[in-house]
């Protein structure tokens, strides 16, 4: 005869001396065959079980999940993240700071120092290269730069669109930095908190001194490439900065920056703010904003996301927030709703 579950949790109870223990809560990788649902069950003592007279149901306990953990994205239900009201500081990522560090002052200063010799030397190759024609000089070295701000834009929405929608905290090399931009989607006010150095260094990890000295030495003779590479990563280590500038009042920035913003040379607030809108799905470059709206009405950014889908089958969180969204990229409509 079988023991009904009553029964079972009485002889269970009774050698345990009348205490209570719990089942143990196992994690098991996606790709498992064998699927082990995460739960905690609740063994009544004996007494417990006897007065009862009944079958103990499973009790389910939900653990709020961790920025570390696969498939975590910040918005969803039970994330373990809200996002706090008014324009406050929040810090979201575990052992993040507004601190300013000296790591962090040296990092950045010793990343600019660099940029700016490679810089120097591109332009004075260049100079040695127009026979020290001063004029010709000056003209390809402003064409490169302008060129450069405009591939920087475009840049920074493909990154922006990548650390967004794609990895987490525990992503090797980029976990922080994926960590701290879909962050900022839970606390967007937060960056308008930080110190400059605070700010930008996580990007001095990808486009800092290791790539500009890569970048160089592959350019060789050509110092236009050297030129333009360079001031391509200076542009997207500072594309934090502009962000923030984007998040902070007329009142909190420099005047020039509002003269910049309001001449469309650096992201201003308005724009910005078009992004900040689950599920996120446009409005990702934040040097100038430049390349947005061609980028979103071609619907480039949802092309590259079935893409993505098509080779290894992963989905980016836009499509993760709004399902709709991912059913009209799977049919082929990319280009994005007003």
């Amino acid at each position: 005869m079988k023991k009904s579950l009553g029964a079972i949790l009485l002889t269970a109870a009774s050698s345990q001396a009348f205490t209570s223990s719990t089942c143990e809560t196992r994690r098991v990788p996606l790709h498992s065959t064998v699927i082990d649902e995460a739960e905690s069950m609740t063994i009544p003592s004996a007494g417990e079980a006897l007065l009862a007279g009944e079958s103990y149901a499973r009790q389910e306990t939900i653990t709020p999940k961790s920025y570390l953990d696969d498939g975590f994205i910040y918005g969803l239900d039970d994330s373990g993240l809200e996002r706090p009201k008014g324009k406050n500081a929040n810090v979201v990522v575990e052992g993040d700071s507004l601190e300013t560090t000296p790591f962090q002052v040296g990092l950045v200063s010793s990343t600019f120092a660099v940029q700016a010799f490679f810089a120097a030397n591109a332009i004075h190759t260049l100079f040695e290269q127009t026979n020290g024609d001063v004029g010709q000089t000056a003209a390809f070295s402003v064409a490169t730069v302008v060129a450069s701000w405009v591939a920087a834009d475009f840049g920074s929405g493909i990154f922006h669109w990548s650390v967004d929608n794609y990895g987490n905290g525990r992503t090797p090399i980029m976990g922080n930095i994926i960590a701290a931009f879909q962050g900022h989607h839970s606390a967007p006010w937060t960056i308008a908190y930080r110190g400059f150095c605070n700010n930008v260094y996580k990007l001095c990890i990808p486009f800092g001194i290791p790539t500009v000295a890569a970048i160089n030495y592959l350019s060789g003779d050509n110092s236009m490439a050297a030129l333009f590479f360079t001031f391509f990563c200076w542009i997207e280590i500072m594309s934090q900065e502009l962000h923030k500038w984007s998040h902070q009042t007329k009142a909190e920035v420099p005047s020039i920056v509002n003269v910049l913003q309001d001449l469309g040379i650096t992201i201003g607030r308005v724009p910005h703010a078009k992004h900040h809108t689950a599920p996120f799905e446009g409005n990702y470059c934040i040097v100038s904003g430049l390349c947005n709206e061609t980028l979103d009405r071609s619907g480039f950014f949802r092309w590259m996301e079935h893409t993505v889908y098509k080779i290894n089958g992963v989905e980016s969180n836009a499509w993760k927030l709004d399902p709709e969204l991912k059913e009209r990229t799977l049919s082929g409509k990319y280009a994005m709703s007003e």
